[in-house]
C-alpha cells in the first residue's frame, strides 16, 4: 500500500513512534505517546492509528500486550521524509578540516582514512570501496616483477594519486618485458585506462604480428588475469568493526563475524555497494533492501565519491536498523562531498 494513504494525523504517529524506537529501542504504546506534548489524541484513537499501520505493515507488535516497533516499510517511510530535510537545509558544515587534505599521493592511504572518519564519528562501521584500477585515468604506468607469479601494477592517475596492486599469473615476465610492456603503455596510452589498453589491443593486434606479437599477447593474458582478480576480489577498507561487535542486543553476531571474517562475503559486499555508486546523493538500504542476508539487522547508509569528471566508489557506514539516520545521512554526504574535493584537489 501506497504511503500516500496514509493520512496526515496517520504520518505524524508513525514518524513519533520510529523516532522513539530509535531513541530506546522499545516497542512504543499508545499511553507513551499520549503523553508527547505534540499529541492532543486519547490512548484509545492512538490505539486504532496504530493498528491501522500496523494492518498495513508499517508496524509490529512484538507480544500481545505490547506496544510496537516499525518494520523496515516503517523505517522506510520514515527516512524517505527525512531526506527532504536533513539533505536540503542549507548544507552541513565538515566538522573535520583538513584531515583527509594530510595525505599526500597514497590514494590507499586516503580511503583508510576516510573509513576511519566514518566510524569514528558515527559508532558504526565505516566503510570505503576502492575504485577498480581498471577504470581509473592513468598518468603514468609501470609494471615491476614482484616474484615468479606476481607483478606489482603501480598507477599515478590523472588527478595525480598512486595506487598499487599485485597481480597472480601464470603468465612469466621477465623484468626487461615488463619495462618493455610499461614503455609502451605510457607511450600510447596516457590519459586513458587499463580497459580502453585492452580493448585497443585487441582490435590492433594483427598490426603487431611479426615483431611484437609474443609480448602483446602476454600483455593481452596479463590484463585478462588482472579484470577476473579485479572483478573476484572487490577491495574495501573497513573500519570500526569492534563497535558493532560490542552491540550484541543488536545484531546476529554469528552473521557478523563471518562478514568480517570471510574474505568472498567482503568481496560480494564490495560488489554489492559497486552497483550504487552512480547515485546522485545519499542511499539507503534498510535490512533485506541489501539483499545480503548477513546484514539484515543492518542498516546501510551510503553515496559515492570522486574527481570532477569521474565517479570513483562509494563509501558509507554499516550499522544497526536503529541507527541515528537524521545525523548519520548528512555526515555520510559530508564526508563523500569532503573526500571528493580532496581528490578533485589533487588535479
Amino acid at each position: 500500500m501506497k504511503s500516500a494513504t496514509l493520512k496526515d494525523k496517520d504520518r505524524q504517529i508513525l514518524n513519533l513512534i520510529v523516532e522513539n524506537y530509535l531513541k530506546v529501542g522499545k516497542p512504543v504504546s499508545s499511553g507513551l505517546l499520549s503523553q508527547k506534548k505534540r499529541i492532543l489524541d486519547s490512548p484509545a484513537t492512538l490505539r486504532t492509528i496504530m493498528v491501522k499501520l500496523e494492518d498495513m505493515g508499517f508496524l509490529h507488535q512484538p507480544h500481545t500486550s505490547a506496544g510496537r516497533i516499525p518494520t523496515d516499510k516503517g523505517l522506510r517511510f520514515y527516512v524517505n521524509h527525512l531526506f527532504a530535510t536533513v539533505l536540503h537545509d542549507g548544507g552541513q558544515t565538515s566538522p573535520f578540516g583538513g584531515e583527509f587534505a594530510q595525505e599526500k599521493g597514497d590514494f590507499d592511504s586516503l580511503l583508510v582514512k576516510a573509513s576511519k572518519v566514518l566510524a569514528e564519528q558515527s559508532d558504526n562501521l565505516g566503510f570505503v570501496v576502492s575504485p577498480r584500477i581498471s577504470r581509473i585515468q592513468f598518468r603514468y604506468l609501470r609494471f615491476i616483477k614482484v616474484g615468479e607469479d606476481r607483478t606489482l601494477v603501480i598507477l599515478v592517475t590523472t588527478f595525480n594519486m598512486v595506487l598499487t596492486e599485485v597481480v597472480k599469473t601464470d603468465i612469466y615476465f621477465s623484468q626487461t618485458e615488463l619495462d618493455g610492456a610499461s614503455e609502451y603503455v605510457n607511450q600510447n596510452f596516457r590519459g586513458k585506462n587499463l580497459q580502453a589498453i585492452r580493448d585497443h589491443l585487441f582490435r590492433e593486434l594483427p598490426t603487431f604480428r611479426r615483431r611484437y606479437e609474443l609480448i602483446i599477447n602476454k600483455l593481452i593474458a596479463f590484463l585478462k588475469t588482472y579484470f577476473l582478480q579485479e572483478e573476484k576480489e572487490g577491495r574495501i577498507f573497513l573500519q570500526g568493526a569492534a563497535r558493532l561487535i560490542d552491540k550484541p542486543e543488536l545484531f546476529d553476531m554469528e552473521r557478523l563475524k563471518i562478514l568480517f571474517q570471510n574474505f568472498e562475503e567482503r568481496a560480494k559486499l564490495a560488489n554489492l555497494l559497486s552497483e550504487f555508486i552512480a547515485l546522485d546523493s545519499v542511499k539507503v538500504l534498510i535490512g533485506s533492501e541489501s539483499n545480503v542476508p548477513d546484514i539484515e539487522d543492518c542498516s546501510l547508509i551510503l553515496s559515492h565519491y570522486g574527481t570532477r569528471n569521474q565517479v570513483l566508489g562509494s563509501l558509507g557506514i554499516l550499522g544497526p536498523k536503529r541507527i541515528p539516520y537524521e545525523r548519520i545521512i548528512p555526515l555520510v554526504d559530508c564526508i563523500a562531498k569532503q573526500l571528493s574535493q580532496t581528490i578533485s584537489h589533487h588535479s
